[in-house]
């Protein structure tokens, strides 16, 4: 029988982003930068998002880099509506990458490498890389938001890189493993929580430290809490950007509080039968109910 704890550490590992991949992405993303670079004054550019917080899990989407323009040769832009700003940066790496692998959002210009395949172990490479204009704004960043009442959107990712480091810290360096299987949790369940960063932004409040020990009962607890707590505000952890929560409905809240609490009822009979030393039958709804094909048998 293969023990629930060390189909855990299996999953644990399955769900890091591996060395080839970790080359993948600093390839592309070195190339995206210098594209960039060619054509816009750029004052620095950084990795953010889950990738740079190391709560990113497989397939390796979103890769997100911040481009802080020169505000005194670039600041033009900030006198037009944002979407112009994106609109350039798409026409760059267009001509770079091709119109058929680039599209663009309110945000940020999206570059497609490829699509996942696979389902036990997902191909180690990138498949998308987002790119956000940025400029400078005291501490923080201001970033377009276009075709939203606020044109332009204040953030700090770096906070959000601190309060993640932090929380992992405290954690006794879970955190960032349970966010990753939460994420897994809801991107096998066809994302009843649509915004990924969310579950993150619940997750500092909710896994109170130190780690237990024991995964299961994390699970448990952080659903149980969770499944509840989703209709709450959620601020923006840097306090300077909208609430995470923002633009998710009700509806869909509930949605996501409903699959919260299957989940739970799951996991509390995946606990009754470990505990009974049924690790197969346990295992066993860890993959089907919870995680999906990439928690392991044995």
């Amino acid at each position: 029988m293969f023990a629930v704890n060390d189909a855990f550490r299996k999953f644990k590992s399955r769900l890091e982003i591996s060395d080839k991949e970790e080359s993948d992405a600093s390839r592309r993303h070195n190339e995206v930068r210098e594209v960039i670079r060619a054509k816009f004054a750029v004052d620095d550019d950084f990795l953010t998002g889950s990738y740079r917080r190391h709560t990113k899990t497989k397939p390796l989407q979103d890769v997100d880099i911040f481009c802080v323009l020169n505000s005194e040769k670039e600041g033009h832009y900030l006198q037009k509506p944002s979407s112009c700003l994106i609109e350039d940066f798409r026409k760059v790496l267009v001509d770079h990458y091709g119109a058929d692998n680039i599209e663009s959002d309110a945000r940020c210009v999206i570059i497609r490498f490829g699509k996942p395949t696979g389902v036990e172990v997902e191909d180690e490479k990138v498949f998308s890389i987002d790119v956000a204009p940025a400029f400078a704004d005291e501490n923080d960043c201001k970033i377009p938001n276009s075709g939203a009442q606020t044109d332009w959107l204040k953030t700090n990712p770096k906070v959000h890189a601190d309060k993640s480091t932090e929380a992992n810290k405290l954690f006794n360096g879970e955190w960032k493993p349970m966010v990753k299987m939460i994420k897994r949790w809801n991107s096998f369940h066809s994302c009843p929580v649509p915004t990924s960063f969310l579950l993150e932004v619940m997750a500092l409040d909710i896994l109170y430290p130190p780690f237990s020990g024991g995964y299961g009962r994390e699970l448990k607890a952080f659903f149980a809490t969770a499944a509840t707590r989703v209709h709450e505000i959620w601020p923006d952890p840097a306090g300077v950007g909208p609430n995470v929560c923002d633009g998710i409905s009700q509806a869909q809240r509930q949605e996501a509080a409903i699959k919260m609490k299957e989940t739970g009822k799951a996991i509390d009979q995946a606990i009754l039968l470990e505990g009974r030393t049924s690790y197969d039958a346990a295992n066993r709804i860890w993959r089907e109910q919870v995680f999906g094909p990439m928690f392991p048998l044995s």
